[in-house]
């Protein structure tokens, strides 16, 4: 028997959480993501001080500037080992600023076009704010791919398929991160609230003909990951890649476009104030995307501190 993990890219693309190229080129992932958490610990790694000091000399005093070369610099590098595509997130601190995301984002991208990347290998990561989406709106007509993140709510999802949005990712280990607090239950598998709420999505999307991709992200443990199976794509840390790989258990596929057909979802009407009302509504939601935006903007600060103090 074929391990899960090569049981689960015949169904799902798989794509590697983590900036760090060595363990992308172990496990051969078609796309790779990265997140300010992500490239702050990476800068910290020995093997990439040339990648950040080059970066530091290119963007002079210019910290916002900085920042987006450094996460360009590390995109090009993972572009060299994934053949699909990287995604590249927007500085958090603008997830409430239509405008300056659209700016940002135009600068990633000519930053990567610089360096020869066309940009149908690049996805620009944004916070599903109501801003953010509105942003990946008008930057998806213009030919940019945007990778919708911090989604914890169907509301989020369905607003980002509405606006076109290339990929969406629901984070299914910080939803179980939130049930487990406030309700003290453990969860299985096939009873995790993340697990429940990317299915709901997945299951949305096609039932309704939307074009968009789901990917599932921020796993827990590999249960929440094959209980996904089918998803269109799945983003997955290197330590449950390594756990997936050496486990040989069947992988059984769950959801599909039958699934879709056969839910029970309807379709949603949305506006700005009935997205932020629902939103609103769901504590767990609110809750975790404000604590989302603010993990990453306070890793974008150490991120530019550190390099202030090193480079």
């Amino acid at each position: 028997m074929s391990s899960q993990l090569e049981q689960l890219r015949s169904m799902t693309t798989i794509v590697a959480d983590t900036s760090d190229f060595a363990a992308i080129e172990m496990y051969r992932p078609e796309d790779a993501t990265t997140n300010p958490s992500l490239v702050f610990q990476a800068a910290q790694k020995p093997e990439y001080r040339d990648l950040i000091k080059k970066a530091a000399q290119q963007a002079g005093a210019d910290q916002n500037l900085l920042i987006d070369t450094l996460f360009v610099a590390f995109g090009v590098e993972l572009l060299k080992i994934v053949p699909g595509r990287v995604s590249t997130e927007v500085d958090p601190s603008l997830s409430f600023d239509t405008q300056k995301t659209i700016d940002r984002t135009k600068q990633i991208i000519s930053l990567y076009e610089d360096q020869g990347i066309p940009r149908d290998r690049v996805l620009i990561k944004l916070a599903t704010t109501w801003e953010g989406v509105r942003a990946a709106e008008v930057l998806e007509m213009e030919g940019i791919h945007c990778n919708m993140t911090l989604i914890f709510s169907l509301i989020q999802a369905a607003a980002c398929m509405n606006a076109k949005a290339t990929l969406i990712s629901p984070f299914v280990g910080r939803v179980l991160d939130w049930y487990t607090k406030t309700t003290g239950n453990t969860y299985t598998g096939e009873t995790d609230p993340g697990v429940t709420l990317v299915r709901n999505i997945y299951n949305y999307g096609k039932k309704f003909g939307h074009k968009t991709q789901i990917m599932g992200a921020s796993f827990r443990n590999k249960e929440e990951i094959v209980c996904l199976a089918g998803c269109d794509l799945l983003t997955i840390s290197p330590k449950l890649l390594n756990e997936l790989h050496q486990c040989s258990d069947t992988v059984s596929q769950q959801l599909s476009q039958k699934t879709a057909d056969c839910s029970a979802l309807e379709k949603m009407a949305i506006s700005e104030s009935r997205f932020k009302y629902l939103l609103n509504e769901d504590a767990m939601a609110t809750e975790k995307l404000a604590e989302g935006i603010r993990s990453f903007a306070k890793d974008t600060e150490k991120l530019k501190a550190f390099i202030s103090e090193n480079f």
